[in-house]
């Protein structure tokens, strides 16, 4: 029997979380609509009139690189978007993120101040300075509060769904994403153009590669870190202010652009230490967001314990799949192996996966009791005892 207060702490942690809330891009009484179409649009036809006009002299390049980074920005998606597995932001949202991250930071935002920058710190410091330090001094911090700027019209759009830091972190990564995977593009057209269109398909794989080898550690990783530092900062309904942490994540991010930006610089002449300088780097980020990742998601699974509680006291799911289900990587796989064998482990994985079903289920319909939450309880009791989908759960041939 699930008891009152088990009911009503499941249902202010769907409220607080967001957890099965839509998102409505159009809004046209809402002014950072607006302004997202605006510059974002704006940005999208820079690029699309670039990538026009350098198409028929280089369009092998452009091709090749546009194919590349599908496939890799794909993949990169996929894993952003598998790693959101509690209170998932709608696709929607993550498209729009891409986007504002790919044009309207890039192109529209990001391009001008960079070089309005680096022109004044060429007339401060001098031309040779400015050459070897003004990107790494200007890009973290234009690009990253370009794309910091994203993410608060998309708290303006969705303030029901950008709700914790790791909201923050997941949306940063989009926006990241998308910066990313549009500025690779721009780097593999200018390097095909490099040899004036001969060999530019050759030319530019060498920027291809190594743009995909590190970009893990990249714009995705940076904007990352930002945004759930800019969420700290602002702090949300189901996030508490903290003003430290959020800047301290701020100028991380921006510390770990710009070391990247002036890797040639710490690296000298030496191939060795270069590739030194890129390993150490992108072993330093990558401990950096695992830290981060595990400092934000705990949230998330005291909302995840929450929302399932009331089925652990009705019997639905048991404790210890509730307790591996709100667990980090090591605990659900520690739970996968007490199935016996590897058809055992297999059923213990698909209930785990079952159980996030009956969890997006209960906060998508609030917590009420519906048709779809009582297949989803079904399910788990289905695969928990290892029987096959009824005719009802088969696909209908067509």
């Amino acid at each position: 029997m699930t008891t009152f207060d088990s009911a009503q702490a499941r249902f202010l942690a769907i409220e607080n979380s967001g957890w099965g809330r839509g998102f409505t891009f159009y809004q046209p009484r809402n002014l950072a609509f607006w302004v997202y179409v605006l510059i974002t649009g704006s940005g999208a036809l820079l690029f699309v009139s670039r990538i026009a006009s350098s198409y028929p002299a280089y369009g092998r390049a452009i091709a090749v690189t546009a194919a590349v980074f599908a496939v890799y920005g794909a993949l990169f998606w996929w894993f952003v978007a598998h790693i959101d597995r509690y209170a998932r932001q709608p696709t929607k949202l993550l498209v729009a993120a891409f986007c504002w991250g790919g044009f309207a930071a890039t192109w529209a935002m990001a391009s001008y101040a960079n070089d309005a920058l680096i022109g004044i710190y060429a007339k401060v410091f001098g031309h040779a300075w400015a050459q070897d330090w003004g990107a790494s001094l200007a890009a973290p911090f234009t690009e990253e509060t370009a794309k910091g700027f994203g993410l608060l019209l998309i708290i303006a759009l969705a303030p029901r769904l950008i709700r914790t830091a790791f909201d923050g972190f997941i949306v940063g990564a989009f926006l990241g994403l998308g910066f990313e995977i549009i500025e690779d593009i721009a780097y593999g057209m200018n390097s095909g153009a490099s040899q004036f269109g001969a060999n530019q398909v050759d030319a530019s794989m060498s920027t291809v590669v190594l743009r995909v080898a590190t970009g893990a550690t990249g714009h995705l990783l940076y904007t990352a870190l930002f945004c759930a530092g800019l969420v700290y900062l602002l702090g949300r309904p189901a996030e508490p202010r903290r003003v430290g942490r959020g800047a301290a994540l701020i100028a991380i991010a921006m510390l770990l652009h710009g070391f990247w930006d002036s890797m040639a610089n710490f690296a000298g002449n030496s191939a060795l230490g270069g590739i030194g300088v890129i390993v150490g780097t992108m072993i330093v980020a990558l401990s950096i967001a695992v830290a981060v990742f595990r400092t934000t998601v705990p949230r998330e699974r005291e909302f995840l314990a929450q929302i399932l509680a009331p089925e652990v006291e009705n019997g639905t799911i048991t404790e210890n799949e509730a307790a591996a289900a709100c667990a980090d990587a090591k605990g659900r796989r520690a739970f996968r192996k007490t199935g016996a064998g590897r058809a055992g482990r297999a059923r213990n994985d698909r209930v785990l996966d079952a159980i996030f079903d009956l969890a997006d289920a209960l906060a998508a319909d609030r917590g009420a009791e519906t048709p779809r939450v009582e297949f989803a309880r079904s399910e788990i009791t289905r695969l928990r005892a290892g029987r096959p989908p009824t005719e009802a759960q088969l696909p209908v041939e067509v």
